[in-house]
């Protein structure tokens, strides 16, 4: 029945308080045949990420040979939810559930917080199955769910975009538009953007993860995710004349711009803020493509690229990861912030590069 918003309430017909119950949640393992579903539905969920979508896991699967333990949930034939699992095995036979390998989002994505515990506590049940040594939820937001363990070791740092270009060195503190602006006035970088920067980038990126102490990525893993994400990842050079100074790997999704690998020789920060200089105008590139959201990435607490965020003016979300250790009794703490790791660190950047481009795609597989 329609009625006249001029009709006074007494005159209008009474509206039955009537509601249907929802179909129960039903949870089952995801094939690739429900690839295409599951990512319209990450691509129409408003926390939806690069990492939700099948594209990352078979990247995962065909570069690390980690194994798909994907989750959907339906309430009758409607899908409602995705958690996206992966079981990673260590080099001592062990394994863990992660969600999701690679990435630093993952985590329940559901039409609502019902569907998001029903995957949580099929992915918790599965755990026990499989006699993992824990399950990671590496959540954006918390899930709510008590008997999960909270970490708070990481941030992200994701700000809006202005819809001007012009507008976005003008919104930095002082101090970083200073520094933008001897990068692009003094020194006269650029930027140039192409699918043929990927060279640049897997040199530059294991050269740097080298000399952090740390084992870079294959380049099988990159042209893998060009390959499984067509459309959503994009590549860019700064350069200063023919002198290459960082490439980058950022990825486009569900109106983000994730500004994610990044490989830079030691003099371009040191001489010439060649991060700062991509920071402004990657974000200006945005601008003028309508992406709304500037994701600069994750960070441990306190470390320098946490406070390099802070002084670009992005803002510290603290991330919400959960686990649930199920054999394990503490917490994953191999990371370059555990003292612990200092000697291998330091013995890995003394290695010769070549051994190290060698072994570090053999390692990586155990560092998910």
């Amino acid at each position: 029945m329609t009625t006249s918003l001029a009709e006074p309430p007494s005159a209008r017909a009474p509206v039955e308080n009537v509601s249907t119950p929802l179909p129960p949640v039903q949870i089952r393992p995801s094939t690739a045949a429900d690839d295409a579903a599951r990512d319209r539905f990450v691509e129409a969920h408003a926390k939806g990420t690069v990492f939700h979508l099948a594209g990352w896991r078979r990247a995962v699967t065909r570069v690390f040979r980690h194994e798909n333990r994907d989750l959907l949930a339906f309430r009758g034939a409607e899908l409602v939810g995705v958690l996206p699992l992966m079981r990673c095995r260590t080099p001592f036979l062990a394994s863990h559930l992660i969600s999701v390998p690679y990435g630093v989002y993952g985590g329940p994505l559901g039409a609502d917080r019902d569907v998001e515990h029903a995957l949580v506590a099929e992915a918790r049940a599965l755990a026990r199955r499989l006699g993992v040594g824990r399950l990671e939820l590496r959540c954006f937001e918390d899930p709510g769910v008590a008997e999960l363990v909270p970490s708070t070791l990481y941030s992200a740092f994701l700000q809006k975009v202005p819809s001007d270009p012009t507008q976005v060195m003008a919104a930095m503190p002082k101090r970083a538009r200073a520094e933008a602006r001897k990068a692009i006035e003094k020194h006269h970088l650029e930027l140039s953007e192409g699918e043929w920067y990927l060279g640049d980038l897997v040199e530059l990126f294991g050269a740097a993860k080298q000399g952090l102490g740390s084992p870079g990525l294959p380049r099988a893993w990159f042209e893998a995710l060009m390959e499984e994400l067509p459309g959503k990842v994009v590549l860019h050079l700064a350069r200063k004349g023919d002198l290459r100074l960082a490439a980058t790997m950022s990825f486009v999704s569900n109106g983000v711009f994730s500004f994610y690998y990044i490989g830079n020789t030691p003099e371009a920060n040191r001489e010439y803020s060649a991060t700062n200089f991509l920071t402004v105008r990657l974000q200006e590139w945005c601008a003028t493509r309508g992406i709304p959201v500037f994701d600069l990435g994750r960070s441990r607490l306190d470390t320098g690229p946490y406070q390099f965020k802070k002084n670009q003016g992005f803002e510290p979300t603290p991330l919400a990861y959960r686990y649930d250790l199920v054999q394990a009794k503490e917490l994953p703490s191999f990371n370059p912030s555990n003292p612990r790791t200092a000697k291998l660190r330091e013995t890995w950047a003394k290695l010769p590069p070549a051994v190290a481009r060698l072994l570090s795609g053999r390692l990586m597989r155990y560092l998910p």
